[in-house]
């Protein structure tokens, strides 16, 4: 995981994002916020499960389809079932050494 620190990167309304082997926040100060490198991580994780490009497709599918569902965007983006596994887990700073393969399947 490389991390990347920059505010043009990152849609104002987050902080975090990962795109495959990088991790990119918006402010410098997050870097030691252990809770959102420990979300992002947990995207890693599941992008090398998927082979990591169809995680994206598996995401933006997901993603356009819960538009449609909740007329909602922030609704749709907290429930892809990526995030969903992320949001879930975030403050457990040992979920990745206990977590299964394919864990994000429990979301569905």
């Amino acid at each position: 995981m490389f991390l990347i620190v920059s505010k043009y990167l990152i849609p104002k309304k987050y902080r975090g994002l990962t795109f495959f082997p990088f991790v990119i926040i918006r402010n410098d100060f997050d870097k030691t916020d252990k809770v959102l490198i420990n979300h992002e991580k947990i995207h890693i994780r599941q992008q090398l499960e998927l082979l990591i490009l169809p995680f994206y497709i598996w995401y933006f599918t997901d993603f356009l389809i819960k538009t449609i569902r909740y007329k909602n965007s922030s609704k749709a983006y907290r429930n892809i079932v990526f995030e969903r596994e992320a949001y879930a887990n975030e403050k457990d700073l040992d979920y990745l050494k206990s977590r299964s393969f394919w864990s994000f399947s429990k979301y569905l």
